[in-house]
């Protein structure tokens, strides 16, 4: 009994420092995606339009992301209040991390399924992996622990290249399923990530060159495999970017029927449930168009505030980077940051015509479960770092 009360308190000592407005930001933007979720897809599913012409009940999508949703819960907040992310820079820990997404890479890239021309889904029967979103995690947890090791950052050296050979590695992996967007993001994250490392800037400059050479031959590499630089449905993208009404019946069908809903909803949107383009139109209205969705029924008031929870959200890690006292801590709060924020970025503009359409979901809000998991796992790291590094300002 003793023992149980000491580890009460201990816990009672310890949460005093979790985040809980960065908490409840990240439960906010889940449960509206949730409730949008369902909004987006009911009619669909009944029609069996997003089943492949299986008719299933209004609640299918809606009851399989509530089951990610309750683990993603359950993750975050064990995180929050129970771990230390010390854990993550056990040397094991790390070395497993790198391996296992590697060989998940290969075998997605071998026995993969397709989905919507990229080759980026492992069956594992109760549910579909995708490998790529974990691998942001991976990126992340890795180049903090590489960097805050490493004293050598002010020349070009093994300690610098290394890391980012082995993560560019796998990058080019992505790239080679054709998942595009996945593949822009992961770089973005690891250029952050590189900034933000202490890294002397010529050895910076010398860098780029190098990932240039490399992003050339990775290009090349996909040209002699494949024939092409791009899939069909990558070029066909950006061909429509300048004017998707042009061919609004066919390559420009999905951005120029987004452009509708988002215009439709206007400042109070038309309701909850009342929008029209998730009924045929939106090909994909609960996973990467899901915002055009919040926007035609919710209107200029909902996007002003989903756009607000999830800059919270980068906010707070922009601003735990810049308290932190550690490489460590500094590197994860930003890797989380970049993360959430370039994928907001890269969603948010593809569907608004700002840039091509990648594919790539809304954070926290589009269904998919990997993705749901792979983003609670970022804020559980944030929340994880958070706690040491306000503990640390309060006791100095």
């Amino acid at each position: 009994m003793t023992q149980f009360r000491k580890f009460i308190d201990y816990i009672k000592a310890y949460t005093k420092y979790v985040d809980f407005p960065l908490l409840l930001s990240y439960v906010a933007l889940v449960l509206i995606g949730l409730v949008m979720i369902y909004s987006a897809s009911m009619v669909a599913a009944t029609r069996g339009t997003l089943t492949g012409g299986r008719p299933v009940a209004a609640s299918y999508f809606y009851i399989r992301q509530l089951f990610t949703i309750i683990v993603s819960f359950g993750l975050v907040f064990f995180m929050a209040y129970f771990m230390s992310i010390q854990i993550i820079k056990n040397k094991r820990v790390q070395q497993f991390s790198i391996a296992t997404i590697m060989i998940l890479l290969l075998i997605t890239r071998l026995f993969g399924q397709e989905v919507n021309g990229a080759t980026s889904w492992l069956n594992l029967g109760f549910m579909q992996l995708q490998t790529s979103e974990f691998l942001k995690i991976v990126v992340i947890i890795y180049l903090a622990y590489i960097y805050d090791k490493k004293d050598n950052l002010d020349k070009m050296s093994a300690d610098i290249i290394a890391p980012l050979i082995l993560v560019g590695v796998c990058a080019g992996l992505v790239f080679l399923q054709n998942d595009s967007g996945s593949t822009l993001l992961i770089m973005m994250i690891i250029g952050c990530i590189f900034l933000y490392s202490g890294i002397a800037f010529k050895a910076m400059i010398k860098m780029a060159g190098l990932v240039l050479a490399s992003s050339v031959l990775i290009m090349l590499g996909k040209f002699l495999i494949t024939g092409s630089f791009l899939a069909a449905h990558q070029k066909q993208r950006f061909e429509v970017l300048a004017n998707p009404f042009k061919d609004e019946a066919g390559a420009g069908y999905h951005l120029s029927n987004s452009l509708m809903a988002i215009g439709n909803g206007g400042i109070f949107g038309k309701g909850l449930g009342n929008g029209v383009m998730k009924l045929g139109y939106l090909p994909e209205p609960h996973t990467d168009f899901i915002f055009a969705v919040i926007a035609e029924e919710l209107g200029l008031v909902g996007v002003i505030v989903i756009i607000s929870l999830l800059f919270f959200i980068v906010y707070k890690g922009l601003m735990y980077a810049a308290l932190a006292d550690t490489i460590f801590y500094k590197l994860i709060c930003v890797g989380v940051a970049s993360y959430i924020g370039i994928q907001t970025f890269i969603n948010l503009g593809g569907i608004s015509g700002l840039i091509p359409l990648t594919g790539v979901p809304l954070p926290f809000l589009s269904y998919g479960g990997s993705s749901m998991l792979s983003l609670s796992i970022a804020v559980g790291l944030l929340l994880m770092a958070a706690k040491d590094v306000k503990k640390k300002s309060m006791e100095s």
